[in-house]
């Protein structure tokens, strides 16, 4: 199988009104486009170009090929998404089975386990810079991050909170302050500190060290008045991802993308746990029990060269591996496939060649491939989706 498939963009509010236009060469439509689904999820699946309009999963169904364990996707973010995290496999089983007894609704807004998947998830930049906050800084410099930030009240309460106890080591002490911030008991915190961070945006310099994360901040304070995912925003890493840099979001970890244009790709799932910067459900007790609070860099993910001109994000999960492919007319390149495999055009004109046909692909659009090698030429970059290892 070879057949190119499509699909519309998703208008969530945090989209970009250009990024994907811009990408696909078209006028913008006029509302924010945030993602582009390619893949046989039931949310949205693929249309497959064939001529019959059917959807993914049934093509694939129809084919007698298994379900992908993979989704791929094309973001784009012109303001933060929520906070959030998603379960392990093993969580996401017990707090499956624990809502299906309880008859909660699948399509329920309160339910929180969809399915019984995990969700990891690496993300690479398209855009020139992407700006994400993933994982927790180290408590030391997110105290020092707050000193800086003045001596209102809540600001000092803030920093107060920080101060681990005698019984708690830096992991339990960021667990507690980020559920104190969302249990609502930190209302004049988040009305300070985005005081606070308004009244610093005119100082002539800054030579505190957190100038982007201030910044970054200011923006969440504007667009989320009120709302305390300001807090745990405060305890989070800042990532500025250069073109091609990618960044990945193992079970537990907290993630909230902010801005700028890049190619998702995740397991199959649709289960997340919200801790702010969102009007929709935030189950606290839930989060809490799932979230990973261990500090530390955040997990950056550099391209290494596996052949000329291929490159493999590979993040060691058995639902998906990404590579993408520098290709050119002088040479074509043939890369071997664990399972069905989807191809994205991000630049320039692409030929996709496999056994049952040839497929040319501009960028933002793509083409499903079952079949054990699939060749890559034109002259342009794509990106190759498909099973990990195992």
């Amino acid at each position: 199988m070879l057949i190119p498939i499509s699909n519309i963009a998703r208008d969530y509010a945090w989209g970009s009104e250009t990024l994907i236009a811009d990408l696909q060469g078209r006028e913008p439509s006029g509302a924010p486009e945030a993602e582009i689904w390619f893949g046989d999820h039931p949310g949205s699946p693929s249309r497959v170009d064939d001529g019959t309009g059917r959807p993914l999963d049934r093509a694939l169904h129809e084919a007698g090929i298994a379900p992908l364990p993979y989704l791929l996707k094309i973001l784009a973010a012109a303001t933060s998404l929520s906070i959030q995290a998603h379960p392990s496999r093993a969580q996401a089983a017990v707090g499956f089975a624990r809502e299906e007894d309880a008859g909660v609704p699948r399509d329920a807004a309160e339910r929180l386990y969809r399915d019984e998947n995990h969700k990891p998830e690496i993300i690479v930049a398209l855009s020139e810079n992407f700006r994400a906050l993933v994982g927790l800084r180290p408590l030391a410099e997110t105290r020092r991050l707050v000193a800086g930030l003045g001596e209102r009240a809540g600001v000092a309460a803030l920093a107060a909170a920080l101060a681990p106890t005698d019984a708690e080591d830096e992991a339990a002490a960021l667990r507690r302050v980020i559920g104190w911030a969302l249990s609502g008991e930190a209302t004049e915190v988040v009305d300070d500190l985005a005081a606070a961070l308004r009244a610093l945006e005119d100082a002539a310099s800054d030579d505190s060290g957190f100038a982007a994360e201030r910044a970054v901040l200011r923006d969440i304070a504007a667009e989320f008045p009120g709302d305390p995912g300001l807090v745990v925003a405060t305890l989070m890493n800042l990532v500025q991802l250069r073109r091609g840099e990618g960044l990945f979001a193992p079970a537990g970890v907290l993630h909230a993308y902010q801005d700028g244009l890049g190619i998702e790709l995740m397991a199959a799932s649709d289960n997340v746990l919200r801790g702010g910067l969102t009007p929709k459900h935030v189950d606290v007790p839930e989060l809490l029990s799932i979230v990973s609070t261990e500090s530390g860099p955040a997990p950056i993910v550099e391209p290494v060269e596996i052949a000329p001109g291929v490159f493999g994000y590979d993040v060691g999960v058995p639902d998906f591996r990404l590579v993408r492919v520098d290709t050119t007319f002088e040479a074509v390149t043939e890369i071997e496939l664990e399972g069905t495999a989807i191809v994205l055009a991000t630049v320039g004109d692409v030929v996709v060649e496999a056994e049952g046909g040839r497929v040319e692909l501009v960028p933002g659009t793509a083409a499903v491939v079952s079949a054990a090698t699939v060749a890559i030429g034109g002259a342009g970059e794509a990106f190759v989706a498909q099973p990990g290892r195992g």
